[in-house]
């Protein structure tokens, strides 16, 4: 069964959730708690929406990836951001 029918994800939730996905630091818990997909069906709707060579390219970079998994993180919240990064507002980066 295709994951996108099982689970009701129209065109912009699969491409956010293949966006979070990629994403090295949102966690797999992260995206079953936004939109009720768990990890083995992100895997299978990735595999079904992307092209073969570009998700093993994915696979092989998430695979015991510790910040794709809660439970294997060594940090509780948040992500690192350095001092010296310019704050972005109203889609500007600011003038020092």
């Amino acid at each position: 069964m295709k994951i996108r029918k099982q689970y009701e994800l129209d065109e912009r939730a699969v491409d956010r959730i293949i966006e979070m996905a990629w994403e090295d630091r949102t966690t797999f818990d992260a995206i079953e708690e936004q939109f009720g997909v768990p990890e083995k069906d992100v895997i299978k709707l990735m595999r079904q929406e992307m092209k073969l060579k570009s998700w093993k390219m994915w696979r092989a970079r998430v695979q015991n990836r510790a910040t794709k998994h809660a439970k294997k993180r060594n940090f509780s919240e948040g992500r690192h951001k350095c001092s010296r990064q310019k704050t972005i507002s109203n889609n500007k980066i600011s003038k020092r």
